[in-house]
């Protein structure tokens, strides 16, 4: 893996977290450490658990996690099982009921991002009165019903398993309600991990197409928030992010295809799919209008949460990104022309093609093509049609995207998208049919 990514990666990791995330390899040791900073009574949730039996990986995992806790003094009693995949909303309520007959100081969260993320609303859950996550859904909802009641949402330690979302560094929590297919998003600050441990050791234990959704959720989260950057006086650190996060992340995903166990290629995958947790929580201030700027995802992530019925998340914005960077070339060609070098140097660009003097729709398209050829050499779909989705799909896709809910993913695009104005069905339901095809001519 290139030295020079790998190396830039660590250090933005270091000077964002600073103490309060371990990461790297042989680090599970530390989560005793941090449980123990925010009580002595805790709650296990824990990953692996199919049916009553737990995986071997995750049997040794939560051991040693275990191990970690009681060498702290930390009681945590028995583990409870985590949330099945997207974290469907009826097992954050079983985890939120265990949580209040436990009545623990603390939660270590332990497994995937889903497991983390129904960790997240489990607690919130218990912190504010109520038996429904329906008020906790959109921005900032948590933190003006805590300053409400004048309370803290219970502390969630997070312990990564998986190269992916970035939940155990984020204000995210994605839920599905699994009767429509649709997620719906917390998103608030209150609810971030305050430490976090992710020992990407472990992830060598990860079936390699889960591998692979993750690490293209990692590219979504810095290619979408980059998009979105222009203008913004976080833009030069977006780019340095997304630059060495899309760097690693490139390279990796073949190299674990051809060597699952691969210590590099497994390296370069948590720090790349890491900075995307950093990307999407991204915040700076603006000393000439005195607001805080923030990243976001956009159209990618959209579409994926009406997807969950067939697509995993990472594999949804995989299919859906190329479009709609052609939908924004005209907008993002500095964005485009930072990204094109890497998909080169990988073979994904003709070495032929000028990069610098190409731009606009030619330059978005080359890029989109390079992104679609990196889904096909992994084996993975790069249309909805390759992918299973029904046409009919795309009108749900597009009556999910005006729900107030989510208003945030249209203006995080680089063009926000006005639903007063139709722009859902001018823009968005041709770019949605250009990946059901395959045919970039069909967007605007």
């Amino acid at each position: 893996m290139n030295p020079e990514y790998r190396q830039k990666a660590e250090t933005l990791l270091k000077d964002w977290k600073g103490d309060r995330y371990a990461f790297g390899t042989g680090v599970l040791g530390s989560v005793g450490k941090y449980t123990a900073e925010y009580g002595k009574k805790a709650l296990l949730f824990g990953a692996g658990r199919t049916g009553g039996k737990r995986k071997e990986w995750a049997e040794t995992f939560l051991g040693k996690v275990s191990d970690s806790l009681s060498g702290a003094g930390v009681e945590f009693g028995a583990i409870e099982p985590g949330a099945r995949p997207n974290a469907p909303r009826e097992d954050v309520y079983r985890m939120a009921l265990a949580v209040a007959k436990r009545k623990p100081e603390c939660i270590v969260a332990a497994g995937g991002g889903s497991l983390i993320d129904a960790a997240k609303a489990a607690a919130v859950l218990n912190t504010i009165e109520g038996n429904d996550l329906e008020p906790f859904f959109g921005v900032d909802q948590v933190a003006a019903l805590l300053e409400k009641e004048n309370k803290k949402v219970i502390p969630v330690i997070a312990v990564q398993t998986v190269s992916s979302s970035g939940a155990h560094l984020t204000k995210y929590s994605n839920i599905t309600d699994p009767v429509p297919g649709i997620k719906k998003l917390i998103v608030d600050d209150t609810i971030t991990p305050p430490a976090a441990v992710f020992d990407y050791g472990i992830t060598k234990n990860c079936p390699v197409s889960l591998t692979l959704d993750g690490g293209l959720d990692g590219i979504a989260h810095c290619w979408e928030v980059f998009m979105g950057a222009a203008g913004k006086v976080y833009y030069e650190e977006m780019k340095e992010i997304t630059i060495s996060a899309i760097g690693l992340i490139v390279e990796a995903l073949p190299a674990v295809v051809e060597n699952p166990r691969s210590d590099d290629a497994r390296t370069a995958l948590g720090l790349g799919t890491d900075l995307g947790g950093y990307a999407i929580m991204i915040a700076k201030k603006n000393d000439a209008t005195g607001q805080v700027e923030k990243g976001g995802t956009n159209g990618g992530h959209l579409g994926s949460f009406q997807l969950i019925h067939y697509l995993p998340h990472g594999r949804a914005c995989a299919v859906l990104n190329p479009y709609y960077t052609v939908l924004f070339s005209d907008t993002i060609e500095d964005q485009n022309r930072a990204i094109a070098p890497i998909y080169q140097q990988a073979g994904y660009i003709p070495a032929d093609v000028d990069i610098s003097s190409t731009g606009g729709r030619e330059l978005g398209e080359t890029l989109a093509k390079a992104m679609i050829a990196l889904s096909r050499k992994i084996g993975f779909p790069t249309t909805l049609d390759e992918a299973g989705v029904p046409a009919k799909q795309i009108d749900t896709m597009i009556d999910a995207s005006k729900n107030p809910q989510l208003k945030m993913k249209l203006q995080n695009m680089p063009t926000p998208l006005d639903v007063e104005k139709g722009e859902i069905d001018s823009k968005m339901a041709p770019t949605l049919k250009a990946a059901f095809t395959g045919d970039l001519s069909l967007i605007p």
